[in-house]
């Protein structure tokens, strides 16, 4: 209709929007949020204006209007038509209704339209999304588009809104709080939701209530959902539980006999073809390594080439340095070149390069192909079973000494009454005797190794490492000396695939490389190690039997004290191998912990802003904190030793 010069409050107008303007007696000051503009413009393009502004006319100062309006209830309105206009989805002339009102103060009504007026509950817009998705089948975009939100926000509101009426009810009269309701909504089992609920009578914090929600199902970080993938579950008909409210680092695996069959599946299939393809007896697949095998293991050395085959090696590898100083400058290889290239590759990869396992070995020996804490395949070779080992020849008899008889004689010396048997000259001593024999060559075998400390390392060396590399042979030595590994992983699970476990592991599969695959050799390689190798070779084997753990049940101070003298000594940094996660540290102690931690390695201050925090988010936060800062409990800290004061009369002061 045509705006007139004089209008009567109440009647309804269509006004263009570029005669609309802000009114000065609008009581909201604060201005609009950008989100709430969008949403308010999505929500306009998709349904029309549903309420239309209040408005009255402007006048100048001399009290004649100036054809343009002020909008004293609904400026909001008025923005998201601008930003309508500004993305071109409508013109500046766009008519717009509004209502007239100048009758009641503008002030007064702009404020009362601000105050008096309930929000909607929570609970009622999560169930009208849902019927808006389960009546009208509009999906989250779909909706979010006419409501001016994230696709994201959609789905969270659906979630809630399939929360189970019971919990509904509760958190409508206030006995839930919108986080506990968004902890119980990551699972839409409503039996689930329900007997939680029931359940948790005194802790009902999100970070338990989450927990206890998906306590029976596998999280995406696990070793298991690593290995197989996302996406090779889904296409195998599995679903992934996720969380829309918190980050949930990629969901819950929610069919774990599935997960673990196809963990399985995979580690079978990854045996079988190592199997065939490096000839082994066999090869089995496990999801931890299984300690307490009872099998021998041998290790790469290497590989002893026939003369022909190492001028062979030597003649390709000749031509190959010759072929590269020749062609060296030309970008694009004549095809007869880069053909001649890749016939030595093959050749020489034909001979293979560094240590091999022998091929007897192989034939009689297995791998496991196991499941590491990192999610990756950990491929064990080398094991032979008990059933397989080559048979032992027998010993050959011992040498013994024949003992000389005398006569029984009367005491004049005639001839004996009656003549003894004869002795078999091949009869063994008796075993009273080999003991007696036996004790004293130990102990001036003692005497003489006493007095060659040299050879007394060699000896010692030599025990060690019969008992590190050959645990069925660690007989094999005269020294008895006693080295138990303790089995960390059952105190630690992962504690193997941490940096100094794989350094450790690496250590042993060099050395195993260089000793003998014969025990009975072990003498000949361990005496013709120098000085250094000796060394070397010592502090490996030691080091296999520290055990630094605290059993409660084997209680040892003596040896824990020990610890720490060893750690100060030996200049320990337990940040090298170590640092404070949520599951190897901060999910497992208390809140007061925690921030005692944060306060160490951050600042009280900092400590203090994270106090009031739940406890999951304290240790997502606290992790966060403290990575790189290099912070330890103090039970893995190495103490300085104290450097002893001199006494007052001690030599130095009684120079000065």
């Amino acid at each position: 209709m045509t705006v007139q010069t004089v209008i009567e409050s109440g009647a309804v107008i269509e006004v263009p929007l570029n005669k609309l303007k802000k009114s000065p007696k609008n009581a909201r000051k604060t201005p609009h949020g950008e989100a709430a503009i969008a949403a308010l413009a999505a929500s306009i393009a998709a349904k029309g204006m549903l309420q239309a502004p209040v408005v009255e006319p402007e006048v100048g100062e001399d009290g004649a209007p100036t054809g343009f309006w002020l909008v004293t209830i609904g400026e909001g309105r008025r923005l998201a038509m601008l930003l309508r206009l500004k993305r071109k989805e409508v013109r500046k002339s766009e008519p717009v209704r509004c209502v007239v009102d100048t009758t009641n103060d503008a002030h007064e009504i702009s404020l009362d339209e601000n105050v008096t007026r309930t929000e909607m509950h929570p609970a009622d817009q999560f169930e009208a999304f849902r019927r808006l998705a389960a009546e009208r089948g509009l999906g989250a975009e779909d909706i979010g588009a006419r409501f001016g939100v994230s696709a994201q926000v959609v789905r969270q509101r659906l979630r809630l809104g399939a929360v189970s009426p019971k919990l509904m009810a509760i958190y409508r009269e206030g006995g839930l709080a919108l986080d506990q309701l968004m902890a119980f909504a990551v699972s839409e089992d409503h039996g689930r939701q329900e007997q939680v609920y029931d359940q948790l009578t005194f802790n009902r914090s999100p970070g338990v209530i989450r927990r206890a929600m998906t306590e029976a199902k596998v999280p995406a970080s696990d070793r298991r959902a690593i290995f197989v993938g996302a996406e090779a579950y889904g296409e195998a008909g599995g679903t992934i539980l996720r969380d829309l409210f918190t980050e949930d680092g990629g969901g819950w695996f929610e069919d774990v006999p599935l997960l673990d069959r196809l963990v399985t599946e995979k580690l079978d299939a990854i045996a079988s073809e190592v199997q065939a393809q490096e000839g082994w007896k066999w090869a089995a697949a496990s999801l931890d390594y299984p300690h307490g095998h009872g099998m021998r293991r041998v290790y790469p050395h290497p590989v002893e080439r026939s003369e022909p085959d190492k001028a062979q090696i030597d003649a390709l590898s000749e031509e190959y340095d010759a072929l590269v100083s020749q062609w060296d400058a030309v970008e694009e290889l004549p095809p007869e070149v880069e053909a001649r290239f890749k016939e030595i590759d093959a050749a020489l990869d034909a001979f293979g390069d560094g240590p091999a396992y022998d091929p007897d070995e192989v034939a009689r020996g297995g791998v496991f192909v196991i499941l590491g804490h990192d999610g990756q395949a950990r491929i064990e070779r080398g094991l032979i079973r008990p059933e397989d080992e080559l048979p032992v020849a027998e010993a050959e008899a011992e040498d013994n000494a024949q003992g000389e008889t005398e006569p029984d004689g009367d005491s004049d010396g005639t001839a004996p009454k009656e003549a003894e048997p004869e002795e078999d000259a091949g009869a063994p001593l008796s075993e009273r005797l080999l003991l007696d024999l036996t004790a004293y060559r130990t102990v001036g075998l003692r005497d003489a190794v006493a007095t060659d400390p040299t050879l007394a390392l060699t000896a010692l060396v030599h025990a060690l490492a019969l008992k590190a590399f050959y645990p069925p042979c660690e007989q094999a030595s005269c020294v008895e000396v006693k080295l138990v590994s303790a089995y960390l992983g059952g105190h630690a699970p992962g504690v193997s695939d941490s940096p100094a476990g794989r350094r450790i592991a690496e250590r042993h599969e060099a050395w195993a490389a260089r000793l003998p695959r014969e025990p009975s050799k072990a003498w000949d390689a361990v005496s013709g190690f120098g000085a250094g190798e000796l060394m070397d070779l010592l502090a490996h084997c030691v080091s296999l039997g520290i055990s630094a753990v605290r059993n409660p049940l084997d209680r040892k101070p003596a040896a824990w004290d020990h610890v720490e003298r060893l750690a100060r000594a030996a200049g320990l940094d337990m940040t090298t191998t170590w640092a404070p996660t949520a599951e190897r540290y901060l999910g497992r102690v208390t809140k007061a912990r925690i921030l005692e931690a944060v306060a160490e390695a951050r600042g009280a201050e900092v400590a203090e802003r994270i106090s009031d925090q739940k406890k999951t988010e304290m240790v997502e936060t606290a992790e966060v904190l403290l990575s790189g800062t290099g912070w330890l409990p103090p039970l893995l800290r190495t103490t300085k030793a104290e450097t002893p004061e001199a006494p007052v009369d001690s030599p130095a002061m009684a120079a000065e």
